[in-house]
């Protein structure tokens, strides 16, 4: 009784095995959002996990009394986004696409936005370096074999980086991660 037990569990974990399927070894690619541009790479870890690495540019708007104009910049950003694809398996048992990682994923999107360069509607305007850390869950889904679109949402934490020449130098807070991108894989 024992051993058939035993046997039984064996099966189960090898039919398991079988039906397992991996993220991507290596994806390039582009998304557009409403907030930015992006040229991305995945490169696997392991079956179910990716790192992404992304650079960018984030754009952002502003109003309000001091400027009789919206504001409208745009910045790169770096970012390295650990990606856990938890539900690759469960799609591919169901005989839905699993191809470019599509798929359901929870990430620690980490970012960097340098001082290196703006481009904006205002001139002299300058950004504050910035690093942040946000988890979030997200989908990527295909459209055919070439496009693919991401949303994803998170929250999480932000601070400053090298600020001592700015009079709002040390700032940190709560960051947030909600987005829609539309992708091009190469």
């Amino acid at each position: 009784m024992l051993f058939l037990s035993v046997f039984g569990l064996a099966q189960e974990n090898q039919n398991e095995i079988s039906n397992s399927v991996s993220v991507e070894k290596s994806i390039f690619g582009a998304q557009i959002g409403i907030f930015g541009i992006w040229l991305h790479h995945e490169a696997r870890l392991s079956n179910k996990i990716a790192l992404r690495s992304e650079i960018g540019l984030d754009t952002g708007l502003w109003w309000g009394e001091i400027y009789k104009n919206t504001g409208l910049v745009a910045g790169p950003v770096l970012t390295l986004e650990p990606r856990w694809y938890y539900n690759i398996n469960k799609r591919n048992r169901k005989g839905k696409s699993t191809s470019d990682n599509s798929g359901n994923f929870i990430s620690i999107k980490t970012s960097y936005h340098p001082d290196w360069f703006v481009i904006s509607n205002y001139q002299n305007i300058r950004i504050v370096s910035d690093i942040s850390f946000v988890p979030t869950w997200g989908i990527r889904r295909n459209i055919g074999k070439k496009l693919n679109f991401e949303t994803g949402i998170g929250l999480g934490y932000w601070t400053t980086v090298n600020t001592s020449s700015y009079w709002f130098s040390n700032l940190s807070g709560v960051a947030g991660n909600l987005h829609l991108r539309f992708g091009y894989k190469f």
